[in-house]
């Protein structure tokens, strides 16, 4: 605890020298080593406390100033060490601010009255006009919303969840707020009612008003030029820049928006990206993208994905006003120009091209296209699995995950191939099978979900979806019995055995985190029955799901395994595996050579046009070498093969393994 004194008389006249003013020079504490040098023209009421003022900070351009207190009225403040704090245009009133900040030409900074700084603050996603309010919250995850918005008909879960964020609110309420330690903040409007993390940086913002920037010192937040912020809540890591505008919005961790992006109602959580553009009332889970200036996202439900530019949705169809909503699975990406008319869902990794307004759910058949065709939605089942695109989307997130926070809100799940999106394979593998059956193996076309579906995209999706079904379950065994050597079936049977019966059942996506639907339900059934009663503690819930992914999945495959490929665990022999391995080889080359041959198209005649623009055909392919480099050489490319030549070699690896004692 900090030891302070009041002035001594000789400090008072030599403040009062240097054009200071107090209502009362008693209320105004100090720290032992104060010295009034570096006080001029301040005006003091209330109760002040003052730290010490020794230090310089070194601006851009290799000016320095030395902390102190210049041209500053402060009411009710607490300033730490080695602040500066000078040419505030009003004063500041109400504030705490720790050690080592400077800040610069500032309007106003004032807590107005009890403030819960933008905590509880209801943002209303998905439906504009209510009924899906999450309240925002300082430790609010995708997860935690996810259930807030889409778990209405839970009224009990919803109603003690959102008591945990009101307790959590006015826990947290105060009439003091708080400016960290080491920030700075320059050539602002106004600031009030706010909670400022350290490290952070405020420059040329215009207004940041009843707000949470939870900045630190791993992961620094950056509010810039022109920004308006009201009602809201910006996570650790984040940026937010040049004429952004947020109302009633939580940003998560290390999400950046610029370029005059506008936001309402709306939540991004871990890693999204906004640029140009504008949202209202979306629920944009993680790795959401947008950067261009004539895209809208409204009233949609997004997570992995990309809008390409004029990507437009309606909620409203000028009836009982803008009441509805879609979902995009993860994954899913929107080309130039496409628009969907809400309500409708798109399965996960699907592509959806053109203007969408039958109303689909596409939600069991993933990787696919919906292309607009006169007026008409054509589905393309699967084809998305042989995408390059898709293969290099994967790759990314994890590369592109910028979260600097030990503390991280988010769980999020990277793999393209999980029970999640293995069970809507087997659904749509069914389902074209029964639309086959049904209307007949000679059918041109097939309808499902308001869409239609070519024979020849029918027959090629079950194909597909069986490769990525042989693939994942394959890659699961071998995982299960990589590294030992058996001399005996029973051996592989005890080793295939699951090690909990968690996992079996209905898998979802959380905004991220895959887990099997059980968890989640065990979860909301403590919830309801006040055995989880914290925040924190259904945060620690998602932690624990998120960190046994890999041994429940294990649990869900090996019963998937029984029975697709129809093998009795009691019986199952080294034969039996080596074929499923033998399959899974066949799987993945056969995906990979799609990946390659899809990734050749790109090398094209046809997309070196535009290239070598003043020469001959051979200057074409010159300039399109120098700047694309060679298809061969290409790292994609390479790692392609390369993972070809590396699964191979571990497929026969356990073949040999397992021959050994046959």
């Amino acid at each position: 605890m900090k030891n302070y004194r009041t002035l001594t008389e000789n400090e008072i006249l030599s403040l009062k020298q240097q054009s200071c003013l107090s209502d009362d020079w008693s209320k105004i504490l100090v720290a032992e080593q104060f010295n009034t040098e570096y006080v001029h023209h301040t005006r003091f009421s209330g109760d002040i406390k003052l730290g010490v003022f020794e230090s310089e900070f070194t601006m851009p351009g290799g000016i320095k100033k030395h902390s102190g207190l210049r041209h500053v009225s402060l009411h009710n403040v607490t300033i730490g060490d080695n602040c500066c704090i000078e040419n505030i245009q009003n004063y500041i009133a109400n504030y705490h601010i720790g050690h080592d900040t400077f800040i610069e030409n500032v309007d106003i900074i004032l807590v107005d009255g009890l403030s819960t700084f933008g905590n509880g603050v209801e943002a209303s996603v998905l439906n504009e006009t209510g009924g899906r309010e999450v309240p925002i919250n300082d430790k609010l995850s995708a997860h935690q919303a996810y259930i807030l918005a889409l778990y209405r008909h839970r009224p009990e879960l919803i109603e003690r969840i959102k008591s945990m964020i009101t307790f959590y609110s006015n826990k947290h309420a105060s009439t003091i707020g708080t400016i960290g330690s080491h920030v700075m903040i320059l050539n602002t409007g106004s600031i009030k009612n706010m909670r400022i993390g350290d490290y952070c940086y405020i420059c040329g913002a215009c207004r940041l008003t009843n707000g949470t920037i939870n900045s630190n010192e791993a992961a620094p937040v950056h509010i810039g030029n022109g920004v308006i912020c009201d009602d809201f809540i910006i996570s650790s890591g984040s940026h937010v820049d040049e004429g952004t505008m947020i109302t009633r919005c939580f940003i998560g961790q290390a999400c950046h928006l610029g370029h005059n992006y506008s936001a309402s109602d709306s939540l991004f959580f871990s890693n999204c990206q906004g640029e140009n553009g504008e949202a209202c009332a979306i629920f944009a889970g993680p790795y959401t993208v947008t950067h261009h200036k004539s895209t809208l996202l409204i009233a949609g439900m997004f997570s992995f994905m990309n809008a390409g530019s004029g990507s437009n949705q309606s909620n409203h169809m000028y009836k009982l006003g803008p009441i509805h909503q879609g979902t995009l699975e993860r994954g899913a990406k929107t080309t130039s120009d496409s628009y969907i008319l809400w309500p409708a869902r798109v399965g996960a990794f699907s592509l959806v091209m053109g203007r969408h307004v039958n109303h689909s759910d596409t939600s069991n058949l993933p990787f696919s296209y919906l292309i607009e065709q006169q007026n008409n939605t054509y589905l393309v089942p699967g084809v998305n699995l042989r995408s390059v695109g898709t293969i290099r989307d994967a790759q990314k997130w994890p590369k592109r995950d910028k979260r600097k926070d030990p503390n991280r809100l988010d769980f999020i799940n990277y793999n393209l191939l999980s029970p999640y999106t293995i069970q809507k394979m087997m659904k749509g593998r069914e389902v074209l099978k029964e639309l086959k059956r049904v209307s007949g193996e000679t059918s041109e076309i097939y309808s499902y979900q308001s869409a239609k579906i070519k024979n020849s995209s029918l027959n090629n999706g079950i194909r597909f979806y069986e490769t990525a079904i042989n693939k994942f379950l394959g890659n699961s065994i071998i995982k299960r019995l990589e590294g030992v050597n058996f001399k005996s079936d029973e051996e592989i049977r005890q080793r295939l055995q699951p090690d909990t019966p968690i996992g079996l059942g209905e898998w979802v996506d959380i905004s991220g985190l895959i887990a099997p639907k059980t968890e989640i339900d065990r979860l909301i059934d403590g919830v309801e029955a006040g055995q989880i009663d914290k925040l924190k503690k259904i945060n620690q819930c998602f932690a624990e799901m998120h960190n046994n992914y890999y041994t429940y999945e294990w649990s869900w495959a090996y019963h998937k395994i029984r029975e697709y490929y129809g093998l009795d665990p009691l019986t199952i022999t080294a034969a039996d595996v080596i074929r499923i391995v033998e399959l899974w080889k066949e799987s993945v080359v056969g995906l990979d050579r799609m990946v390659y041959d899809d990734a050749r198209k790109e090398f094209s005649l046809t997309s070196m046009t535009g290239f070598g623009a003043d020469g001959s055909h051979d200057e074409m392919k010159q300039d399109f070498e120098q700047v694309r480099g060679d298809f061969e050489s290409n790292p994609f490319v390479t790692a392609v093969l390369q993972h070809i030549d590396d699964k191979t070699a571990l497929g026969d690896e356990l073949i040999g393994r397992l021959r050994a004692f046959i």
